[in-house]
């Protein structure tokens, strides 16, 4: 479909706000795009590929999912099959191609997000995503593919199968009780039966219950072996994702400790719970983690972090925190609140 030069400048300036740091600005975006439809749709599968930071990518694939053009298909395919670094990123691609199961092309969607949900080294995230869209399907044509499942050593994958597994809770109202055991210090022992049970059930637990999970997880996490401490690490960021949705600052403490402890990126999720609660009394352990990284990805999301609370609270290069900060790393500052 030829693009009018207007139409095309429109659609530019979108997709370079697909880029910005704010997410209502993303989602309007995206919304646009949407709308454009068509017209769009080969510069959103070129910006899938090109725009540098993750958020973008993903805006990208779900402006592209909305659409529905049967061209986003087979380049949503390859990017399943290149393993894009970024979960998220190669989940929303996943939209795309559950948006075209029953199309022409659906044999070949399935097949490859059964290949994806079948490869146990690829990322839970990507593979719970390409589980619920499998799921589309008919139950006569899930059937065999739920049921090889049943071993799959992914607590997340066998309970979103719904499939029973040692411990694992299989209804909502088993993820509520489980969580209420986990807090009384009956934890499972795969932690991913933890964050399923969080996504699935955590608005139901009271405050002080989860605050108190966080420390038992904490207790866990310390206790396990190296090669198992990172999941029970996963599992804590996640009920502090949950506690911060709250609005509760209770496990503030627990996330500043965490960072100034970090001998390397910690899971995201705990930097999700410092935009939504943290205060003053984190952005030191922020910009301390900024200040020994050369990580990219950790110091991006780090940076967002430190933006998000800073403005949150309302802060200056007055305020005694920051001219601590300033003192002690001259450049962090700027760098993380620099574009």
């Amino acid at each position: 479909m030829p693009i009018r030069a207007s139409s095309a400048k429109q659609i530019d300036a979108l997709i370079a706000s697909l880029s910005a740091e704010n997410s209502v600005t993303r989602e309007t975006a995206v919304a646009r795009l949407t709308l454009l439809g068509a017209r769009a749709v080969e510069r959103l599968i070129d910006a899938t590929g090109s725009l540098p930071l993750p958020a973008a990518r993903t805006a990208a694939w779900r402006a592209l999912e909305a659409i529905g053009d049967p061209r986003a298909l087979e380049p949503a395919l390859a990017t399943l099959a290149s393993r894009d670094p970024e979960p998220d990123v190669a989940a929303a691609a996943v939209g795309v191609a559950r948006a075209h199961l029953r199309g022409s092309q659906g044999a070949a969607a399935v097949d490859r997000l059964a290949t994806v949900l079948f490869d146990r080294t690829r990322h839970e995230t990507l593979r719970l995503a390409a589980l619920r869209a499998l799921r589309d399907l008919e139950p006569a044509t899930i059937a065999p593919i739920l049921a090889t499942l049943a071993d799959d050593p992914n607590g997340a994958i066998r309970l979103e199968a719904g499939l029973r597994g040692p411990s694992a809770p299989q209804r909502s109202e088993d993820t509520v009780a489980a969580l209420a055991r986990a807090a009384e210090g009956a934890l499972p022992d795969d932690p991913a039966i933890l964050r399923h049970a969080l996504a699935l059930s955590a608005e139901s637990l009271p405050l002080p219950a989860l605050l108190e999970l966080i420390k038992r997880i904490r207790e866990r996490e310390g206790s396990e072996p190296a090669k198992f401490r990172e999941q029970w690490q996963i599992a804590r960021a996640a009920a502090h994702v949950a506690l911060a949705h709250h609005g509760s600052r209770l496990a503030v403490y627990d996330l500043r400790e965490s960072l100034e402890t970090a001998k390397g990126p910690l899971p995201v999720e705990f930097l999700e719970a410092l935009r939504l609660v943290g205060d003053a009394t984190c952005l030191e352990a922020i910009a301390g983690a900024y200040a020994k990284t050369k990580d990219g990805w950790w110091r991006q999301h780090l940076a967002e972090a430190f933006k998000a609370v800073t403005a949150r609270e309302k802060l200056t290069r007055r305020h005694a925190v920051l001219k601590k900060i300033e003192k002690r790393w001259p450049q962090v500052i700027d760098d993380m609140t620099k574009g």
